[in-house]
């Protein structure tokens, strides 16, 4: 290379030529463009093909994993349809297991205040039949007491003693009989 440097600032050439320091000689261009071919044929078979395999595949891949994301999208949408469903249907069972266990108590509150009253009138009727009895009790008692109490004042009245069963009771009738009559107008 130095000869050709010094050959250049010389300006002398052999064979009188000048040489174009650009462009190369054609058989420099020729060796040098059938190997850049040969790469090319080969790079265009072997190499492209595979390259383009891979990005047909990860395009597959990612088409596919965009479908499975909205099939799972579609399938999540749907479950959370179910959901809600099975949620509103819930709320409305128990809205009307709700409403179901109000009307049964108010039947048995209902019941009760009805076995209330009936026990209440049965106990009422009861101590008003006890009373009745008690007052009939009474009433004798006090028949007897006054008739014993009438012969008793009859006799310091009279004087004598009214000792004859007999006459006892028909003292004691007359008496309260005319109690019985007069009792009535005194009230």
């Amino acid at each position: 290379m130095t000869d050709f440097t010094f050959l250049l600032a010389a300006g002398d050439l052999p064979m009188g030529e000048s040489v174009d320091p650009l462009l190369p000689k054609t058989y420099d261009i020729v060796w040098s463009v059938v190997p850049l071919v040969v790469i090319l044929v080969l790079f265009w078979k072997l190499v492209l093909p595979k390259f383009q395999e891979v990005l047909t595949e990860r395009e597959d891949r990612i088409e596919g994993g965009i479908e499975r994301a909205e099939a799972a999208q579609a399938e999540a949408k749907a479950a959370l349809e179910k959901y809600n469903s099975q949620l509103a249907e819930a709320r409305t069972e128990a809205a009307k297991i709700r409403d179901e266990a109000r009307a049964q108590g108010q039947r048995i509150i209902a019941d009760a205040t009805t076995k209330a009253n009936d026990e209440s009138a049965r106990i009422i009727e009861s101590g008003e039949k006890q009373l009745a009895a008690q007052r009939e009790q009474v009433v004798a008692e006090l028949r007897k007491e006054m008739g014993q109490n009438s012969i008793n004042l009859a006799e310091r009245l009279l004087g004598e003693q009214l000792s004859d069963d007999v006459r006892n009771s028909s003292t004691i009738d007359n008496f309260l009989s005319n109690l019985d009559t007069v009792a009535p107008a005194g009230k």
